[in-house]
């Protein structure tokens, strides 16, 4: 993999402030954006790198892998457990590297002698036995509406570096992370991918509450229909219900709807239950006639 230098990309010094690479990933991505540049593949190609450049410098931890190790940085880790390893073996005859910053060269000649190719070998000569680790973790965020995550629906994300298409489960929940194996970085040395971790964000865009699986709604009902009884229409996700109100219905009364709550994260037909709780409006601007009539009842009781 040739070194991609992610500051030029972003077009800031390396003692750039965390400040100053936001303001620059902001400027670059409203000018390049695909929606700016619908036709422009090139327009569209700096955009991806500008994001995978910002995803690495905006993180403190992977900006020092990287201003360490360059276009090696995801195998930091890798690189560190060999280094020890290499510091406690007892036999000779390899190169000895120190622990700080070298060349973009003197890395990749580092892995290629201790993880592969005509390298020495531990204890004597001959061909070192290659040893394989698997490739960074990657995360990333997705941004949905509640009623996106009704129904299984398919994604495509883009990583900056390539695209994957996903099938998302019905009934993810706000914050919760999946994982997708070997969607991650790259392996060293043949060993396997990395894994992508997935956190969803779930953006409540309906008048209902949500609670794991569950549902809860308030509905207004008049003081006629919560005294004399009444069918009324109610919301629900995925269209209106009729429900009877039972006459002499109390203000907060609680009703259960089985089966019209969220959908339960991959169990396919099941679904939560929808709670409405009744909130009785009183009349206002009574008329002279109507207060006596109220008045009336209040007599008879």
């Amino acid at each position: 993999m040739d070194f991609i230098d992610y500051y030029k990309i972003l077009e800031i010094d390396k003692k750039a402030s965390q400040s100053d690479i936001k303001k620059a990933y902001r400027k670059l991505a409203r000018k390049l954006h695909p929606d700016l540049n619908p036709n422009d593949k090139k327009a569209h190609e700096k955009f991806q790198r500008i994001n995978e450049a910002n995803e690495v410098l905006s993180d403190p931890e992977k900006r020092k892998k990287y201003d360490q190790y360059g276009k090696d940085w995801q195998h930091a880790d890798a690189f560190e457990e060999a280094k020890r390893n290499q510091r406690s073996s007892t036999s000779g005859g390899r190169r000895n590297y120190s622990g700080s910053a070298g060349s973009q060269e003197d890395f990749s000649d580092f892995f290629e002698s201790m993880f592969g190719g005509a390298g020495e070998g531990f204890g004597g000569g001959g061909r070192q036995r290659s040893s394989q680790f698997k490739g960074q973790d990657l995360n990333a965020t997705l941004k949905l509406n509640l009623l996106d995550v009704l129904e299984d629906q398919k994604q495509t994300l883009d990583l900056g570096t390539k695209k994957i298409r996903i099938t998302i489960p019905a009934g993810v929940e706000d914050g919760q992370t999946i994982k997708i194996s070997g969607y991650g970085g790259e392996g060293l040395n043949g060993g396997p991918n990395g894994d992508l971790y997935l956190t969803f964000e779930i953006n409540n865009n309906t008048n209902f509450q949500r609670v794991k699986n569950d549902l809860y709604k308030n509905e207004s009902i008049s003081l006629y229909d919560a005294i004399l009884g009444s069918s009324i229409e109610v919301e629900t996700l995925t269209g209106k219900v009729k429900l009877k109100v039972k006459p002499e219905t109390q203000n907060d009364t609680k009703v259960k709807l089985k089966g019209k709550g969220m959908p339960v994260y991959k169990k396919k037909g099941a679904n939560g239950d929808l709670f409405i709780t009744y909130k009785v409006t009183m009349p206002t601007k009574l008329s002279d006639k109507e207060k006596e009539l109220f008045k009336q009842l209040s007599e008879l009781r």
